[in-house]
């Protein structure tokens, strides 16, 4: 197997598609088609199931895709790595939720980029720290930054960054705005609009609602956060969202955070890298970078 057909492999299985895969990599629809029949001649099974002008990965497909992706990966490592080039340039590829890229990393992304302006960064948004940290133990990205409790691993890197305070927001006008405390309980039967089932902070805050018999009339999901914060603002029901991404809305008192006697909830952003992975001097800037960042915002951790 040549490196060249792998990566032609892995851009057929991101596009599903023979022709678009051509475009991508600016080859002929061809040499993309025989790259692929000599992959599976090789193999001896076939990689892709052909749907018409559409291609799905067959099983053996999939299990190689896993090893491919890693081929590459350490190739471009290696490309990188060898000649002990100063200045840092190649690829990194970066998993996080879409809270956290919005509202944690643009500082620390400014800063990497003059430092690194040769470096190509590539983004993977997953809101569950379960599916980010598979996509670090599997190398599919470099690092990757998690809401969630405190990690515990035994392969990966973990660097506890922020506390990050959740808050149950409402619109200014809602009954208990203005109380200056509330209790859970008093949530009974409120809508609550959610993220995706999964999410860390979903979790946490239902369980607690759960713990105080505070059951909820009806639970809206929704995929982003600013959905959910235009539909509060609308007055549709209530959310518990880290505060680091309502605070504008806040001080504008375009919302209204609830105040609890009985509830303090938090997750920590953390940054998880493998243990085992070669550390380019990319990377390590970018680590450097928004641990520094990190421990100049609000909330930082200490033990």
């Amino acid at each position: 197997m040549e490196i060249r057909q792998l990566k032609t492999f892995c851009t057929v299985a991101a596009e599903l598609s023979f022709t678009r895969a051509a475009e991508t990599l600016a080859y002929a629809q061809s040499s993309i088609t025989a790259q692929i029949q000599d992959l599976e001649r090789q193999l001896g099974v076939p990689l892709f199931d052909r749907l018409g002008k559409r291609v799905a990965l067959t099983e053996a497909g999939g299990r190689l895709l896993f090893y491919a992706e890693r081929i590459l990966q350490l190739a471009d490592e290696a490309k990188y790595a060898v000649p002990g080039n100063e200045e840092p340039s190649g690829t990194l590829r970066i998993g996080g939720p879409e809270s956290l890229f919005t509202y944690r990393l643009p500082r620390a992304l400014r800063e990497f980029r003059a430092r690194c302006p040769k470096v190509e960064l590539q983004f993977q948004t997953g809101p569950f720290c379960s599916d980010l940290r598979r996509l670090v133990l599997q190398g599919t990205v470099d690092a990757a930054l998690v809401l969630d409790q405190r990690i515990q691993s035994d392969v990966l890197n973990v660097e506890p960054l922020v506390v990050e305070r959740l808050v149950v927001i409402t619109e200014p006008g809602h009954r208990l705005a203005a109380r200056e405390q509330v209790q859970l309980s008093e949530l009974e039967g409120e809508v609550l609009l959610t993220t995706e089932l999964g999410c860390s902070y979903r979790t946490l805050f239902e369980k607690t609602l759960r713990g105080a018999d505070a059951e909820p009339a009806a639970k809206l999901e929704f995929v982003s956060v600013e959905a959910i914060k235009q539909n509060v603002m609308a007055g549709i029901g209530i959310a518990a969202l880290p505060e680091m991404t309502v605070r504008a809305e806040l001080e504008s008192r375009r919302l209204a955070a609830l105040r609890f006697a009985d509830c303090d909830l938090s997750v920590v952003t953390q940054l998880l890298w493998h243990k085992e992975k070669w550390v380019s001097p990319a990377l390590r800037i970018f680590l450097e970078t928004v641990k520094r960042m990190a421990a100049g915002g609000a909330g930082p951790v200490t033990g």
